[in-house]
Formats: structure tokens, C-alpha cells, sequence
């Protein structure tokens, strides 16, 4: 496989518990179908029930500025945002594989954070809800769903006993 921008051959890495190819000259990342998603995982836990999904507006796809080719296909890559982000990631349609440019993984886990602090305190029922009906309908198994809606419970959590936490106080001193 060969680097998208570089045209130079892809090592092997590990990253986050998760194999993928890396360019030694760019230090880009390709990720094949499902690797992104199990390092976001495996880098922060409370990010598991945060899912991007970049396949669910093709008509926000454009060709890749550089002319990227898929390192798997050897087809354009196509330029998309990274949720709401300003983050742009290189996706191939074919294969389903994701190319990150330097420090965009790291962007990426930064992005996710603040978007999981905001979606947490201002769209707290409707993500329970929303992750609650996806313990019954996926798309993850449904021990992964579970685990994504007791951590949304957990975040709760944390974020009430730190903006109110004389509340959380005389809540924890209540008799059980």
C-alpha cells in the first residue's frame, strides 16, 4: 500500500491497541473500515457512545484537493468533514477505508470530547434516548450499546456533581 500523498510504501503500526498503516515521511494514518472507531474507542472510553457517521451525506463528499488515491483501491479518495468539525478526512467510498493527515487523529479526540461535554449537558435526554433505543435496534452488538448508554448515565454523573455540587452533596448524604 502506498502513501496517499507521498506515494511511498505504509508501515505497520500500533495505535491504541488497533493495527494500522502509517506513512514514515507524512505521518499520515490509514484506517480500514471500523479501525477508527475502535481506536476513538480504545483512546477514551467515555467517547464510546460518540459516533460519527461519515457515510450518512454522500452529497457532502467532494474529490480530494490533492488527488489522494485509496491506498487499498487505488481510487480518489473523497474529502469530507469530520462530523460538524472543521477537521476534513479523506474517506474511500469502495472500501470504506479512512485516511488521516498528521495530527488529525488527535484532532479528532479533542473534537469528540468537547462534542460529548456540550451533548451531555444540552441534549442530555435525547442522547439517553437515543442510546437507549440502540441497545434494542445496534448498529454496534448489543453488549457495546449497553456499555455506551451506562456511560452516558457515568457522564451525567460527573457533570452534575461538578456544576452543582451542593446539589450532588445533599443528593449523596440522602438516606438509602
Amino acid at each position: 500500500m502506498l502513501c496517499p500523498l507521498c506515494k511511498i510504501g505504509l508501515k505497520e503500526a500500533i495505535l491504541c491497541n488497533i493495527g494500522v498503516n502509517y506513512c514514515p515521511k507524512c505521518l499520515g494514518i490509514w484506517f480500514e473500515e471500523e479501525e477508527l472507531r475502535w481506536a476513538k474507542d480504545e483512546k477514551d472510553k467515555n467517547l464510546n457512545w460518540l459516533d460519527i457517521d461519515l457515510w450518512k451525506d454522500k452529497s457532502k463528499f467532494r474529490i480530494s484537493k490533492n488527488q489522494k488515491l485509496c491506498p487499498v483501491c487505488n481510487l480518489p479518495l473523497y474529502e469530507v468533514n469530520y462530523g460538524d468539525s472543521e477537521i476534513k478526512v479523506d474517506l474511500c467510498n469502495l472500501c470504506q477505508g479512512i485516511w488521516l493527515d498528521r495530527g488529525e487523529f488527535k484532532k479528532i479526540i479533542e473534537y469528540l470530547k468537547e462534542k460529548a461535554n456540550y451533548e451531555v449537558l444540552n441534549n442530555y435526554l435525547k442522547n439517553l434516548l437515543k442510546e437507549a433505543s440502540e441497545v434494542f435496534t445496534g448498529p454496534e452488538s448489543f453488549r457495546e450499546e449497553v456499555l455506551d448508554f451506562l456511560i452516558i448515565l457515568k457522564l451525567l454523573n460527573y457533570k452534575f456533581a461538578t456544576q452543582h455540587p451542593v446539589i450532588a452533596r445533599i443528593i449523596s448524604q440522602l438516606p438509602k
